[in-house]
């Protein structure tokens, strides 16, 4: 099996389609449907039924699937190996990030970085944590500087870089804006918007509240903190965000911070890498910048990962 049909399969596969899978090989159609009948011919085996425009995998399909991907990740993983014996540091670095660390933490950090490093390819991808978190798991994303989720899988490094204080807040006409003393319990009888349910975020947020016996009435969710905050200063619900995104706001009096009276709510914000992976000179000259962009409070910060 040559890696062209294996990544053709996986193409395939992952976009149900075989034009978007063109698109994303920057390839023809055709030769796409050349590469994957090479691939059924080599394994005397159908890949994939076509029904009309569907395209789903067959049995055979759904058990190359993994190992195409284990495979693929091997080859990737020998060619970094083989490019770091020269020390050079150079190349594609794959590195994902979610908007709000990339506009609030990461820009003198890339900033230095490209500078040092010129021959670096930089793919930066602003993804959802959730999505990054499991694009390093897949092996399909490098590294990754995300929320960090409160059981991270055993197969991947996480480092925790920063921790982010969550305040309570709401635009100034807001009816809980004038509360000098608020209860979660006052507060969750109001709506609120909030990151999705799905989110690392929310599930933080969640658990809080469910270890005081309540519930949030959420009006309206969005991933998007920034998007967050115009829906909050629009009066359409109370938010937490990140005391670093919102200081400003609070002081100039376009949002208010809740006076909620429960222990503050923080987030670790930091990166993963694969376990099993072989790092590229380029992903360790990045992890070193990001080490040395840690927080103090940070470093004591525990990490219970996931039991097998």
């Amino acid at each position: 099996m040559d890696t062209q049909s294996l990544q053709a399969f996986l193409a395939v596969a992952d976009s149900g389609s075989f034009s978007r899978a063109a698109e994303q090989l920057h390839l023809t159609q055709p030769a796409v449907s050349k590469r994957i009948a090479g691939l059924e011919g080599q394994i005397r085996a159908r890949l994939f039924d076509r029904i009309g425009r569907k395209v789903t995998l067959t049995e055979a399909g759904h058990m190359l699937l993994p190992r195409a991907r284990a495979i693929l990740v091997m080859v990737d993983d020998s060619r970094r190996a083989l490019g770091n014996l020269s020390g050079d540091v150079g190349g594609e670095l794959i590195l994902a990030t979610s908007h709000h660390i990339g506009l609030h933490r990461l820009p003198p950090i890339l900033s230095a970085y490209v500078q040092d490093f010129p021959d670096v390819r930089l793919d930066l991808r602003f993804l959802d944590s959730e999505q990054a978190y499991q694009g390093v798991l897949d092996g399909d994303i490098e590294m990754a500087i995300v929320t960090l989720a409160a059981h991270p899988d055993p197969q991947l490094r996480v480092v925790p870089l920063w921790i982010d204080q969550l305040w309570f807040v709401a635009c100034s006409n807001h009816p809980l804006s004038q509360q000098q003393e608020l209860s979660l319990a006052l507060l969750c009888q109001h709506d609120a918007v909030l990151p999705g349910p799905l989110t690392f975020t929310r599930q933080l947020i969640n658990e809080h509240l469910a270890s005081h016996g309540l519930h949030l009435k959420v009006g309206q969710s969005t991933n998007y903190l920034e998007t967050l905050k115009m829906m909050v200063n629009a009066g359409l619900g109370w938010s937490l965000l990140p005391e670093r995104m919102v200081e400003e706001d609070v002081a100039r009096h376009d949002l208010v911070r809740l006076p909620v009276n429960i222990a503050p709510i923080r987030r670790p914000l930091g990166y993963l890498v694969h376990r099993e992976r072989t790092l590229s000179n380029a992903a360790r000259s990045m992890l070193e910048r990001l080490d040395a962009a840690r927080d103090g409070e940070a470093i004591d910060w525990d990490l219970p990962t996931l039991t097998t």
